[in-house]
């Protein structure tokens, strides 16, 4: 499954699968590589993949918003949130870092991942953000906010599976078969959608280059600094 780019980041071996990676198999990798790096047989790791259409539903997830159970294959998985949607040109970083060395702070965890990904849209001329209340990555888009980007984390042993979504240039109409993170009032935007032509590859790098300084500010983090 990994491929010859795979690098390191530090301790953390930086891997990008190619091809769609099946979400079973997905789940059954972030498993046995959280349980590995708990035991001390495995480093941290960030994966990069992309899945065929499917949604997943989260531990907070309510049924009727799953509009269409039939349209693409439906998981439950242990990682918290409600529906949302994953599929090709999305980017998905599974990260599994072990907070029993960078802070039992799963608060700060989340805060640092939604900094990671809005600094890397940051070095592409996207500003991205936080928004009070609404966990996940936000944009400005035809004169409304727009979500670019979810969050979805689990925290085993202190290790942490799961991560975030941010759509690089997915099927939108996708996301109708949903309530995508139970928010109906907001739409759901992607950097194609907003004029941005990249590449994942490109994408990628910007993550990588962006990566050093998420690190940082969980090795450095302050509570008070750690509002989500």
């Amino acid at each position: 499954m990994d491929n010859p780019a795979d690098m390191m980041a530090g301790d953390v071996e930086w891997t990008v699968a190619p091809g769609l990676t099946p979400y079973p198999e997905a789940l059954e990798s972030m498993e046995t590589r959280a349980a590995a790096i708990r035991a001390g047989e495995a480093g941290e790791r960030v994966w990069l993949i992309e899945h065929p259409p499917l949604y997943t539903r989260g531990t907070s997830a309510d049924d009727g918003e799953l509009l269409a159970p039939d349209r693409f294959p439906v998981f439950s998985t242990g990682r918290g949130g409600r529906y949302t949607y994953h599929g090709p040109g999305q980017r998905v970083g599974y990260v599994q870092l072990d907070l029993d060395k960078r802070g039992r702070d799963v608060r700060c965890y989340v805060h640092a991942l939604e900094g990671w990904v809005i600094d890397a849209l940051a070095r592409i001329g996207v500003a991205a953000r936080r928004a009070p209340g609404r966990i996940g990555i936000w944009v400005d888009h035809d004169g409304r906010e727009a979500k670019i980007g979810a969050i979805g984390v689990r925290v085993r042993r202190w290790v942490t599976l799961h991560g975030f979504a941010l759509n690089v240039a997915p099927d939108l109409g996708h996301f109708g078969g949903i309530v995508p993170c139970g928010i109906a009032e907001y739409p759901v935007t992607s950097l194609s959608r907003l004029g941005i032509d990249i590449s994942m590859a490109e994408f990628d790098a910007e993550l990588r280059a962006a990566f050093p300084a998420f690190l940082s500010g969980l090795s450095n983090r302050r509570t008070e600094s750690c509002v989500v």
